[in-house]
């Protein structure tokens, strides 16, 4: 047929389509496959992406549409890599031009703001600086979000080519292996397995391997193990061998696991010293500055108390915080666990529940902690509250007459104080220096008990199930070998059962064999009923896998079942090896700074602040008392020069609130990155941690600075008192 006949045949279908069809049918035929991954890739992003990346991106965009700054080539490449990775709907040139324009409106509104409400050209100075210093980071902050989310998926690595290959051993299905994997793994790393099969179902990619080997190359920078590992598990695809076949999949989990190890071998080497550099900037150059900042803010009027602040709460923080992001980006693979605490059965254990006869009262963490966190807040405050309605304060003040105190007494509530300028400033007195640690208290107790209710009941369960998981391997071999006796499966569990009474492992045996024997199930069901089925006492991926390998491999006959469980309990064993030792290679780094984090910042930070509110108030009563004996001589010059000379410094409850503050975000920092390092993105013992190290050191550093503010404000008086004797 001619060539344009051929055309006028086309156009006369196209025409007679349209015609029954609509117009756009055309264009829709084109753009079906289009339609149909973004449909899937949208359902796959609202799946699992934060919400924070989502502000992220309107930033980004609304930057772009401001100020159009592109990247160079270079670093374009390796924006629109992360980017990509992190499944963000923006564009190198938007990121970059975020990374200029935030810091550019952050500089000007903090730099109005100072100059209307504090009038001070340190604080202008400081938003300047730290507005220039964050462009850079702003600018590669696409790289840390891939960082995260690349340390994330890598947490579940080993888990995934262990469930590949344990699904492959019985059915060479590479198709059906990552699903099975996918449905027993934590995100994100599942749910990038499962966009692997959606793209061969929407046709983007013709066969699950070629879309597989895309997924791969994504990791061609940071994790060939794992690619080497999907290999070994392809090539097993073309063993015509059964015995060879098996063996190759076998040596897909050997390289992820030697592997890893070896990675982790050399990070656990090359973390010493990013780890002392981020000790010494984040724990002794404070606390060194900390030792001086007494005699800084006794002799300096000019130094106020939000200028430490502003270096202390804001300053260090970030810089503590990126210091750690940076040396947990380089984290290689690990054996991650799942957050269970998220999984709808388990919402009921994240709270407190209060039983006033058959009702049950269920209180939510969030709603407790903001309840306490008030409380604390307003007695933290009330020395400021009072100042605003007591008008004579001379009175407020406890222990035995002091005519060299404000107050009259030894120690004063308030000690507000008037300077020269008649500006009147405080309150310098012990008892509101005590009562500012309630201030502290409420940010870092509450924020603490807050992750300790979201987090204790849940983790107890996930210990438990931890438990039953490092005994199972055991149990397995055990269920293999009586399968391999040619016992049937029904039969096998109530044997084990016996074998193994007294254990949590026995325990779930002995449940699958009553459900048998007592309810009339079969195996299936006795394992996996909703109501009554095993797995739903004993919450395990682990454990549910292994069951569903075995109800597949035994309809292939016991023997196929009783290699495959024997083989699944050989795999856990070696996985659990690996992972012990991971943690002995970061047991010295972990133990030091859960030392930092548990004993030392919040003991020396009470130190500090004891030993500030001891000089604070001997300077205070030596500027009175020089007042006092040179009034009335040469027109009262002498006490203009004592109280030039000792200034008024910086009132110790606001110095203990700036240090109190500093305790609480060191300590919220620190715990963060100890828990990746030794577990990787495990958010349920990071939030377990969390309230337990809030607590501890919140608890500790307002005893210890409680106690040495009260033990040296009492040494003090008494030096006080006998200079004053000695005088007259």
């Amino acid at each position: 047929m001619p060539e344009e006949e051929m055309r006028d045949l086309i156009d006369r279908y196209k025409k007679k389509i349209e015609s029954e069809l609509g117009p756009t049918v055309e264009k829709g035929i084109e753009n079906f496959e289009e339609k149909t991954m973004t449909k899937e890739y949208l359902e796959f992003k609202d799946e699992y992406i934060p919400g924070h990346m989502t502000l992220y991106e309107k930033a980004c965009n609304i930057s772009e549409g401001l100020v159009k700054v592109t990247p160079d080539k270079k670093k374009e490449e390796e924006l629109k890599e992360s980017i990509n990775i992190c499944h963000l709907n923006i564009t190198p040139t938007g990121a970059t031009s975020f990374a200029m324009v935030f810091p550019l409106f952050l500089i000007v509104v903090t730099s109005i703001i100072s100059i209307l409400f504090f009038k001070s050209f340190f604080v202008v100075l400081f938003f300047i600086i730290l507005g220039i210093s964050i462009i850079g980071p702003l600018g590669k902050l696409p790289i840390f979000l891939a960082n995260t989310w690349r340390l994330k998926a890598s947490n579940q690595m080993v888990l995934c080519v262990f469930y590949v290959v344990t699904y492959m051993r019985h059915t060479s299905n590479l198709e059906l292996a990552l699903r099975f994997a996918s449905d027993h793994i934590a995100p994100p790393l599942n749910l990038d397995l499962k966009k692997i099969v959606w793209n061969v179902e929407t046709e983007h990619y013709s066969t699950i391997k070629e879309s597989l080997e895309a997924y791969l190359q994504t990791w061609r920078k940071w994790n060939l193990e794992f690619i080497e590992s999907f290999h070994l598990i392809e090539a097993s695809l073309y063993e015509g061998e059964e015995k060879t076949r098996v063996a190759t999949l076998d040596k897909a989990l050997d390289v992820i696991l030697t592997e890893t190890y070896e990675r982790m071998l050399h990070y656990a080497q090359n973390l010493k010293s990013p780890i002392t550099m981020l000790h010494m900037l984040g724990i002794i150059l404070p606390i060194l500055g900390l030792v001086i900042m007494p005699l800084i803010v006794s002799f300096l009027s000019n130094v106020k108390w939000y200028y430490i602040s502003l270096l202390y709460n804001i300053g260090l923080p970030v810089l503590v915080f990126y210091l750690g992001k940076t040396i947990l980006s380089k984290r290689p693979t690990g054996y991650g666990n799942t957050d269970i605490s998220e999984l709808p059965e388990y919402q009921k254990y994240k709270g407190l529940t209060l039983k006033a006869g058959k009702t049950e009262i269920k209180i939510r963490p969030i709603h407790l902690s903001v309840t306490i966190a008030i409380l604390f807040l307003i007695i933290g405050l009330s020395p400021l509250i009072l100042h605003m309605f007591i008008e004579d304060e001379s009175n407020l003040g406890f222990g035995d007459d002091d005519e060299s105190s404000t107050c009259l007494r030894a120690f004063c509530l308030l000690d507000y104080r008037t300077t020269e300028t008649d500006k009147t400033i405080g309150p310098f007195g012990l008892g509101a220096s005590l009562l500012s640690l309630f201030i502290t208290i409420s940010a870092g107790f509450s924020l603490g008990y807050y992750f300790k209710l979201r987090s204790s009941k849940v983790i107890e369960i996930r210990k438990k199930t931890e438990e039953l998981e490092q005994e199972f391997a055991s149990g397995l071999f055990q269920l293999g070998n009586r399968l391999g006796d040619g016992l049937p499966a029904e039969t096998a569990f109530g044997k084990v059962a016996t074998a193994m009474q007294g254990t949590t492992s026995g325990s779930f045996f002995q449940m699958v064999s009553l459900n048998i024997r007592r309810l009339g199930m079969g195996v299936a069901e006795a394992i996996f009923n909703p109501k009554h089925g095993a797995v739903v006492y004993f919450p395990s991926n682990l454990i549910q896998s292994s069951m569903k390998v075995l109800i597949e491999s035994v309809k292939k006959g016991p023997k196929v079942a009783a290699m495959a469980l024997m083989n699944i309990s050989r795999y856990i064993k070696e996985i659990h090896k690996v992972n012990e030792r991971l943690k002995d290679l970061m047991a010295e780094v972990i133990s030091s700074m859960n030392s930092q984090i548990k004993f030392l910042t919040p003991v020396i930070a009470g130190i500090v602040i004891g030993i500030t509110s001891m000089v604070t108030t001997i300077l205070g009563k030596l500027a009175l008392q020089m007042k006092q004996l040179t009034e009335g001589s040469e027109g009262g010059m002498g006490g203009a020069i004592a109280s030039g000379f000792f200034g008024q410094g910086v009132p110790t409850y606001y110095f203990q609130l700036v240090v109190g503050i500093y305790v609480v975000q060191i300590t919220y920092i620190l715990t963060i990155l100890s828990n990746g390092i030794q577990n990787g993105s495990d958010k349920l013992n990071e939030r377990y941690l969390l309230g337990n190290n809030l607590i501890r050191s919140t608890i500790l550093y307002t005893v210890v600075a409680g106690a040495i503010m009260l033990i040296f404000n009492f040494i003090a008086n008494k030096i006080m008192a006998t200079s004053l004797l000695g005088a007259a």
